[in-house]
């Protein structure tokens, strides 16, 4: 596994629409390398996910953990969300030393394909919610900086 460079903004990766993952495609050397790589990039620079364009490639897949597990999804939707936001503390590895307060959804249902190309869904509560939003937003072309009030520096730990 290789740790990839994180493409920081004002970079047009992280500005354009990323492709969708032909089914045909997941099950190569390639794409599984791809993966593996986006997740020891993820874990070495302690990210609560990542999205593909944030490594260079148009292509739809994130990754995004839940209480220290990562999970993948390829050409993710996000659908059914609920009603409830909440407001949440963001930081984003493509924008280092900046967070903002972005308000999301409190819950969302998620459908993609996993790494075997198998369909998934999911309901996604509480800061799993927030990072599915955040990644799949990179997919689009959206930074939590559009969405972000009161932007500023990291908070001090």
């Amino acid at each position: 596994m290789s740790i990839l460079n994180i493409v920081t903004h004002p970079s047009y990766f992280l500005r354009t629409k990323s492709s969708v993952v032909k089914k045909k495609y997941i099950p190569t050397g390639e794409f599984q390398k791809l993966v593996d790589d986006m997740l020891e990039t993820m874990k070495h620079a302690q990210g609560a996910g990542l999205a593909a364009p944030q490594v260079g490639k148009s292509l739809r897949i994130i990754i995004a953990t839940d209480k220290g597990k990562p999970f993948i999804f390829i050409n993710p939707k996000l659908y059914r969300k609920s009603f409830k936001k909440v407001k949440a503390e963001e930081g984003c590895l493509s924008v280092p030393g900046v967070w903002g307060t972005v308000k999301r959804h409190a819950a969302v249902s998620l459908v993609a394909l996993d790494r075997e190309g198998s369909k998934v869904k999911l309901r996604a509560t509480d800061m799993f919610a927030v990072v599915l939003q955040h990644e799949v937003d990179h997919l689009n072309g959206i930074l939590f900086i559009d969405k972000a009030k009161k932007i500023g520096k990291p908070p001090q730990l």
